[in-house]
């Protein structure tokens, strides 16, 4: 049977792997650590401004299984706050082990704490002179072999680059000191990758958000947070640092108020919206005299950073240069969130089945947010203007376009008659092997 490899267990990674197991293909997920999804075990937005449009979209063309599982575990559902709209806060701690169990009920081989580090090459060449791929090689000198490798390892690490371009290893949740750093697939491949930059030149980005353990804030915003997902506390003229915007991945919530107050969302934790916040100042705002950052999380100091590994690649996901290798989510663009995760790794699996067997990959439309969405960030990427914008339907530059082009609606029916005119109606569940 045809072989799918994915590297790298997050969104993206467990997206392309349903999709190519839809497809009829036989998969093996590989993940560094004990965990799937990455930074979907500190996130839990989804269906806030364009996503919206984006899930019913996947839902639409057939990829509804992780949406129906963070929907479902959504603590609060249909929730405002500053710059976003009806957004649905799922439950962190509950959505791995449902989406591990989905997998494995599909018939998706799991490895975790497989660490690769290094790819097997064909020593020969197609005449279009791309480079093919054997196998990917594992920390333990484990080889997996396969027809063709979908590449989802993100964009952030190893600990040299949190050092080099941030405040020093913050033990993130993809946990570079216990699990080691992420390798990227494409440059062992033979390519150079992508680097993201802020406005000030620098490499990277600060990921935009830490978690708090809510038993350590006051009744009060506990109460807040479990009543209606959300609390706004004001800050002092002197504790507002508006400088730590531009540093956030999440352009998104780039906005003054996100420097003005403390935005918390909850998602299980407390989940404070800034890219960090030190322990000693924190504890000065009231309601927060015993905050504490979720262990072993050092959310005072710092923060991951993100975007310093994109693979050039087309609008089929397929990555340049490289016969066989496809990529989805942060690997794929300078992408910002779980829904794009899963759209990007969505369209990479499916299309590494139709390359299997010789089928010409699907290319989404852009009269379509998704469609469009991958084209317009990849074209964006190729200009210095473009290395310092992030792209997600969530806010910022892209939400604008997407209302621009009246491509964002929360009307589902409209969504699936937007489908059903490109007749891609449920396309992702049709068997290609």
């Amino acid at each position: 049977m045809e072989r799918v490899v994915i590297i790298g267990g997050g969104w993206s990674g467990v997206a392309s792997a349903l999709a190519a197991k839809k497809a009829g293909a036989e998969v093996t997920l590989v993940e560094k650590t004990d965990m799937l999804l990455g930074l979907g075990n500190v996130g839990g937005i989804m269906r806030n401004n364009g996503r919206y449009t984006a899930a019913e979209e996947n839902i639409a063309l057939g990829a509804d299984e992780l949406f129906g599982i963070t929907d479902k575990c959504s603590r609060h559902v249909n929730v405002d706050f500053p710059g976003h709209k009806h957004a649905s806060l799922y439950d962190v701690i509950k959505v791995e082990p449902q989406v591990r169990r989905l997998l494995k009920e599909k018939g998706i081989t799991i490895q975790t704490i497989a660490r690769a580090v290094d790819v097997v090459m064909d020593p020969s060449v197609t005449p279009g002179g791309n480079r093919i791929m054997k196998g990917i090689i594992l920390a333990d000198d484990t080889v997996i072999e396969g027809d063709v490798f979908i590449e989802c390892t993100g964009s952030t690490g190893p600990m040299g680059n949190c050092l080099t371009y941030g405040n020093g290893c913050c033990m993130c949740i993809l946990r570079c000191p216990a699990f080691g750093p992420r390798v990227s697939i494409t440059q062992k491949a033979g390519n150079n990758d992508i680097m993201g930059q802020r406005k000030d030149g620098a490499f990277g980005a600060f990921s935009g958000s830490g978690k708090l353990e809510k038993s350590s804030l006051s009744e009060e915003i506990q109460s807040q947070l479990n009543e209606i997902g959300v609390a706004v506390i004001p800050l002092k003229a002197e504790q507002i640092t508006k400088e730590k915007l531009d540093m956030k991945v999440c352009q998104q919530y780039a906005l003054d108020e996100y420097a003005e107050n403390i935005v918390l969302l909850d998602t299980g934790y407390a989940k404070i919206m800034t890219p960090f916040f030190p322990l000693e100042k924190l504890r000065m705002v009231p309601g927060f005299e015993n905050a504490r950052y979720a262990d072993p999380y050092a959310g005072g100091k710092g923060n991951s950073i993100r975007y310093l590994s994109v693979a050039e690649r087309d609008n089929q996901m397929k990555v340049t240069g490289i016969e066989n290798l496809f990529c989805g989510g942060e690997k794929s663009g300078l992408f910002v969130g779980h829904t794009e995760a899963i759209s990007t790794g969505t369209l990479a699996g499916y299309n590494s089945v139709r390359y299997l067997k010789g089928i010409r990959p699907l290319e989404l439309p852009k009269q379509i947010a998704i469609g469009d969405l991958i084209s317009y960030a990849n074209k964006r990427v190729k200009t210095k203007d473009g290395l310092m914008t992030r792209y997600t339907f969530a806010g910022s530059e892209y939400f604008q376009r997407m209302q621009d082009k009246g491509l964002y609606t929360t009307d589902s029916e409209a969504v699936r008659k937007r489908i059903k005119k490109f007749d891609l109606e449920n396309i992702y569940k049709e068997p290609i092997i």
